[in-house]
């Protein structure tokens, strides 16, 4: 006799993609490289080189295509909401609107 639970799973958050939301909470836009030096200046250790944040731009972007996919942000590129699974160039990040 088996005895099968239905378990639910809570998503949890990349501790990038949690700082990316937090950025973005006040309703402000960033692009990817603002948001790689401010996760960069939030993990900061005191040895730490200059250019921390482009150690985290590949990791910003991943996290920001992964909330787009989920539909927490919009990728938004020359003013028009674009896909963000294929994203290129200069682009800016904002929470999803109502």
């Amino acid at each position: 006799m088996t005895h099968e639970t239905e378990e639910t799973e809570v998503p949890v958050d990349d501790p990038i993609a949690i700082s990316i939301l937090s950025l973005l909470a006040d309703g402000s836009s960033f692009t990817v490289e603002q948001l790689a030096k401010a996760v960069a200046e939030l993990r900061r250790k005191p040895k730490d080189p200059p250019q921390l944040w482009r150690k985290y731009m590949l990791a910003v972007k991943q996290q920001a295509m992964h909330l787009g996919k989920k539909g927490r942000i919009e990728v938004v590129h020359k003013g028009q909401v674009v896909e963000p699974d294929n994203f290129k160039g200069r682009v800016h990040l904002r929470l999803k609107k109502s």
